[in-house]
């Protein structure tokens, strides 16, 4: 009798997950940005926006009127997108540029042509990353994870802060990750040459995501520049491309996976809701502050990581 119970639960298995699933899937992505703020005459940059995540804040932001800089590594995909927004929003003011994180060269390119082609930008938002590599290094040697998702954005953030100064109250978005609560910053091996992970080097970035965040805060205040960290959720994206791991249990749980637009929800909300600012350096989830770990809230580890980045960006520590 008991091996009939359990063979029938077993069949009804996958009908049951269908049919709660959506239920489920609906409490997993709760946060949704309520604001109704329009954003004509407003410049935006979103990294790594040709795809996912990025796309779905980009063509928000598109259809609330700002002029929206598509920041991504694959600018024919980029136009591909650009386009599709255009049509779907009807703001032309969707430009594409070229901008590949892992090399600084092309970080600094992009700033500067960007510098020289807009008088203002009052939003930034560092959303492109990279996850579970096979371990390689960026084109200045940097551990891949590390390079892209935080000294890539580190540097783009300090090209660009004086035009988001000149044009307060602006705000930075950096997207980070529930998985910062798994990352410790090794600065002996910032690398990864003594030992590597795959999946903690990308909990390790994360981490510094957050961390960056709150010194950037704390430099900026009283500036009218606020910045915010955010975990996006589970989302389906392109970011598992490099694991095979990765791809089964999002295809195994694809029920629960939030889809890119509720996982663009609240980078949204940091980027557009009202009255935020006194809440600046804090950390995101589902449009509501959220907890971060005990290593996310070490001033000291912030601030050496701070001087650290500027020593291997090659820039001013002030």
């Amino acid at each position: 009798m008991v091996e009939l119970l359990l063979l029938l639960l077993l069949l009804l298995f996958p009908f049951l997950l269908y049919v709660a699933a959506p239920q489920i899937r609906k409490m997993l992505s709760s946060g949704v940005c309520t604001s109704t703020v329009q954003l004509p005459g407003k410049v935006v940059v979103v990294t790594g926006a040709n795809t996912g995540i990025g796309k779905e804040t980009a063509k928000e932001l598109a259809q609330r009127g700002a002029r929206v800089y598509l920041a991504c590594r694959d600018v024919q995909k980029g136009e591909f997108v650009a386009k599709e927004i255009q049509t779907m929003t009807g703001n032309q003011q969707v430009l594409v540029r070229k901008l590949d994180l892992s090399d600084t060269k092309s970080i600094r390119a992009f700033a500067k042509g960007f510098l020289a082609e807009e008088k203002h930008l009052h939003i930034l938002i560092n959303n492109a990353g990279v996850m579970m590599c096979p371990y390689s290094k960026t084109a200045d040697g940097f551990e891949m994870h590390i390079g892209v998702n935080h000294l890539g954005h580190f540097l783009l953030t300090h090209l660009l802060l004086e035009k988001l100064k000149e044009s307060a109250p602006s705000r930075i978005v950096n997207v980070s990750s529930l998985a910062h609560l798994l990352g410790r910053i090794h600065f002996h091996n910032l690398q990864g040459e003594k030992f590597y992970n795959a999946g903690l080097a990308y909990c390790h970035s994360k981490l510094a995501n957050i961390l960056f965040t709150q010194e950037l805060a704390r430099r900026l205040k009283g500036s009218g520049v606020t910045t915010y960290s955010v975990h996006p959720g589970t989302v389906q994206s392109e970011l598992i491309r490099h694991s095979s791991f990765m791809r089964w249990m999002w295809w195994l749980f694809s029920f629960f996976i939030k889809t890119p637009q509720q996982g663009a929800q609240t980078s949204l909300h940091c980027a557009l809701t009202e009255g935020l600012e006194i809440l600046s350096g804090n950390h995101f989830s589902d449009c509501h502050v959220a907890w971060v770990s005990a290593q996310a809230r070490n001033e000291t580890v912030a601030r050496r990581l701070w001087d650290v980045s500027c020593d291997l960006l090659g820039l001013p520590m002030d």
